[in-house]
Protein backbone atom coordinates (compact mmCIF):
# COMPACT_ATOMS: atom_id res chain seq x y z
CA UNK A 1 0.00 0.00 0.00
CA UNK A 2 0.85 3.54 -1.25
CA UNK A 3 2.83 5.30 2.07
CA UNK A 4 0.29 7.98 2.22
CA UNK A 5 -2.61 5.65 1.93
CA UNK A 6 -0.91 3.79 4.88
CA UNK A 7 -0.47 6.86 7.51
CA UNK A 8 -4.08 7.89 5.98
CA UNK A 9 -5.24 4.16 6.70
CA UNK A 10 -5.39 5.04 10.88
CA UNK A 11 -8.20 7.68 10.38
CA UNK A 12 -11.06 7.66 8.14
CA UNK A 13 -11.14 10.06 5.74
CA UNK A 14 -13.95 10.93 3.20
CA UNK A 15 -13.42 12.16 -0.08
CA UNK A 16 -16.55 13.84 -2.36
CA UNK A 17 -15.33 13.55 -5.94
CA UNK A 18 -16.97 16.63 -7.85
CA UNK A 19 -15.22 15.27 -11.07
CA UNK A 20 -16.82 11.46 -10.74
CA UNK A 21 -20.74 13.70 -10.33
CA UNK A 22 -23.27 12.60 -13.20
CA UNK A 23 -23.20 15.27 -15.55
CA UNK A 24 -26.89 16.60 -16.33
CA UNK A 25 -28.40 14.74 -13.37
CA UNK A 26 -32.37 14.97 -13.65
CA UNK A 27 -34.43 16.45 -10.88
CA UNK A 28 -36.30 13.53 -8.95
CA UNK A 29 -39.93 12.80 -10.54
CA UNK A 30 -43.13 10.88 -9.78
CA UNK A 31 -42.26 7.07 -11.45
CA UNK A 32 -45.33 5.04 -13.21
CA UNK A 33 -46.54 2.32 -11.26
CA UNK A 34 -44.45 -0.26 -13.17
CA UNK A 35 -41.32 0.72 -11.17
CA UNK A 36 -43.26 0.27 -7.81
CA UNK A 37 -44.00 -3.46 -9.02
CA UNK A 38 -40.29 -4.72 -9.32
CA UNK A 39 -40.13 -6.94 -6.60
CA UNK A 40 -37.11 -7.15 -4.11
CA UNK A 41 -35.04 -9.92 -5.30
CA UNK A 42 -35.54 -8.02 -8.64
CA UNK A 43 -33.40 -5.45 -7.19
CA UNK A 44 -30.77 -7.55 -6.06
CA UNK A 45 -30.67 -9.19 -9.60
CA UNK A 46 -30.07 -5.83 -11.31
CA UNK A 47 -27.77 -4.40 -8.97
CA UNK A 48 -25.80 -7.66 -10.29
CA UNK A 49 -26.11 -6.91 -13.46
CA UNK A 50 -25.45 -3.59 -13.62
CA UNK A 51 -22.15 -3.93 -11.52
CA UNK A 52 -21.08 -6.85 -14.36
CA UNK A 53 -22.00 -4.90 -17.48
CA UNK A 54 -19.77 -1.85 -15.61
CA UNK A 55 -16.51 -3.22 -14.98
CA UNK A 56 -17.00 -4.88 -18.42
CA UNK A 57 -17.23 -1.85 -20.26
CA UNK A 58 -15.38 0.46 -18.71
CA UNK A 59 -13.26 -1.29 -16.58
CA UNK A 60 -12.25 -3.24 -19.07
CA UNK A 61 -12.62 -6.35 -17.35
CA UNK A 62 -15.04 -9.27 -16.29
CA UNK A 63 -16.02 -9.84 -12.62
CA UNK A 64 -16.17 -13.43 -10.99
CA UNK A 65 -18.95 -14.11 -8.43
CA UNK A 66 -17.36 -14.78 -5.00
CA UNK A 67 -17.39 -18.54 -3.81
CA UNK A 68 -19.10 -19.48 -1.00
CA UNK A 69 -17.48 -19.29 1.85
CA UNK A 70 -15.16 -17.27 0.48
CA UNK A 71 -13.27 -15.19 3.54
CA UNK A 72 -14.79 -12.09 4.74
CA UNK A 73 -12.49 -9.02 4.21
CA UNK A 74 -12.29 -5.73 5.52
CA UNK A 75 -12.73 -2.60 2.53
CA UNK A 76 -9.82 -0.14 2.42
CA UNK A 77 -11.76 1.71 0.21
CA UNK A 78 -15.97 2.49 -0.27
CA UNK A 79 -17.38 4.53 -2.12
CA UNK A 80 -21.08 5.87 -1.95
CA UNK A 81 -24.04 7.41 -4.08
CA UNK A 82 -27.28 8.36 -2.98
CA UNK A 83 -29.93 7.88 -5.18
CA UNK A 84 -33.71 9.79 -4.73
CA UNK A 85 -36.61 10.12 -6.16
CA UNK A 86 -39.09 7.81 -6.70
CA UNK A 87 -36.51 5.17 -4.98
CA UNK A 88 -34.41 6.55 -1.76
CA UNK A 89 -31.24 4.44 -0.87
CA UNK A 90 -27.47 4.25 -1.03
CA UNK A 91 -25.63 2.28 -3.83
CA UNK A 92 -22.25 1.43 -2.42
CA UNK A 93 -18.72 -0.05 -3.97
CA UNK A 94 -16.50 -1.73 -1.14
CA UNK A 95 -13.35 -3.28 -1.67
CA UNK A 96 -9.31 -2.76 -0.59
CA UNK A 97 -6.56 -0.31 -1.95
CA UNK A 98 -5.54 -3.22 -4.03
CA UNK A 99 -8.78 -3.50 -5.80
CA UNK A 100 -9.06 0.45 -6.03
CA UNK A 101 -5.34 0.90 -7.14
CA UNK A 102 -6.27 -2.21 -10.45
CA UNK A 103 -9.67 -0.64 -11.01
CA UNK A 104 -7.99 2.74 -11.63
CA UNK A 105 -5.12 1.54 -13.72
CA UNK A 106 -7.21 -0.32 -16.04
CA UNK A 107 -9.71 2.76 -16.93
CA UNK A 108 -6.92 5.10 -17.42
CA UNK A 109 -4.84 2.19 -19.35
CA UNK A 110 -1.93 1.70 -17.77
CA UNK A 111 -0.26 -1.00 -15.56
CA UNK A 112 0.18 1.25 -12.50
CA UNK A 113 -1.95 4.16 -10.66
CA UNK A 114 0.19 5.92 -7.62
CA UNK A 115 -2.26 6.43 -4.75
CA UNK A 116 -3.85 9.40 -4.61
CA UNK A 117 -6.37 11.34 -6.07
CA UNK A 118 -6.81 9.06 -9.34
CA UNK A 119 -7.92 6.09 -7.17
CA UNK A 120 -10.01 8.19 -5.31
CA UNK A 121 -11.96 9.48 -8.73
CA UNK A 122 -11.71 6.20 -10.21
CA UNK A 123 -13.99 4.12 -7.30
CA UNK A 124 -15.95 7.59 -7.63
CA UNK A 125 -16.83 6.86 -10.81
CA UNK A 126 -17.18 3.42 -10.89
CA UNK A 127 -20.02 3.33 -8.07
CA UNK A 128 -21.36 6.65 -9.87
CA UNK A 129 -21.99 4.50 -12.91
CA UNK A 130 -23.06 1.62 -11.56
CA UNK A 131 -25.68 3.44 -9.75
CA UNK A 132 -26.90 4.85 -13.12
CA UNK A 133 -27.40 1.59 -15.03
CA UNK A 134 -29.08 0.27 -11.82
CA UNK A 135 -31.80 3.02 -12.37
CA UNK A 136 -31.83 2.67 -16.14
CA UNK A 137 -32.58 -1.13 -15.48
CA UNK A 138 -35.84 -0.94 -13.21
CA UNK A 139 -38.88 0.81 -14.71
CA UNK A 140 -39.50 3.83 -14.57
CA UNK A 141 -36.20 5.15 -12.17
CA UNK A 142 -34.30 6.58 -15.23
CA UNK A 143 -36.22 9.74 -15.02
CA UNK A 144 -37.67 9.41 -11.95
CA UNK A 145 -34.42 9.30 -9.46
CA UNK A 146 -31.42 11.71 -9.41
CA UNK A 147 -27.97 10.30 -7.99
CA UNK A 148 -26.16 12.08 -5.77
CA UNK A 149 -21.92 13.45 -6.59
CA UNK A 150 -20.37 10.03 -4.98
CA UNK A 151 -18.38 9.99 -1.71
CA UNK A 152 -15.48 8.22 -1.05
CA UNK A 153 -14.18 6.93 1.99
CA UNK A 154 -10.61 5.64 2.88
CA UNK A 155 -9.02 3.86 6.01
CA UNK A 156 -9.66 0.49 7.60
CA UNK A 157 -12.05 -0.70 10.04
CA UNK A 158 -14.89 1.33 9.97
CA UNK A 159 -18.51 0.89 10.12
CA UNK A 160 -21.04 2.69 7.56
CA UNK A 161 -24.62 2.93 8.64
CA UNK A 162 -27.36 3.82 6.75
CA UNK A 163 -29.92 5.65 8.14
CA UNK A 164 -32.14 3.91 5.14
CA UNK A 165 -33.69 1.70 7.59
CA UNK A 166 -35.12 -0.62 4.49
CA UNK A 167 -34.12 -3.74 2.44
CA UNK A 168 -30.36 -3.96 2.30
CA UNK A 169 -28.60 -6.29 -0.98
CA UNK A 170 -25.42 -7.02 -1.52
CA UNK A 171 -23.51 -8.82 -4.13
CA UNK A 172 -20.02 -10.38 -3.84
CA UNK A 173 -17.31 -10.52 -6.84
CA UNK A 174 -13.63 -10.99 -6.96
CA UNK A 175 -11.77 -8.42 -9.16
CA UNK A 176 -8.27 -9.60 -10.35
CA UNK A 177 -8.17 -11.85 -7.35
CA UNK A 178 -9.40 -9.52 -4.91
CA UNK A 179 -12.52 -9.09 -2.92
CA UNK A 180 -15.17 -6.55 -3.98
CA UNK A 181 -18.78 -5.90 -2.73
CA UNK A 182 -21.37 -3.67 -4.50
CA UNK A 183 -24.79 -3.11 -2.24
CA UNK A 184 -28.19 -1.22 -2.28
CA UNK A 185 -29.36 0.48 0.62
CA UNK A 186 -33.28 1.28 0.00
CA UNK A 187 -34.99 3.58 2.34
CA UNK A 188 -38.29 1.55 3.43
Amino acid sequence: MDQTLKDQAARVRIHLSARAAAAGARPAGRAPEAAQSKTPDGYRDELAKAAYEVFEIMVGTSLATATEGSPDFVPDFAAIVGIAGSLCGLVGLHTSFECARRMAAKMLGGDEVAAGADVQDAIGEVCNMIAGSFKGRIAGLADGCALSVPTVIIGRDFALFSLAHGEHYEVTYTFEGQPLSVTLDLHS
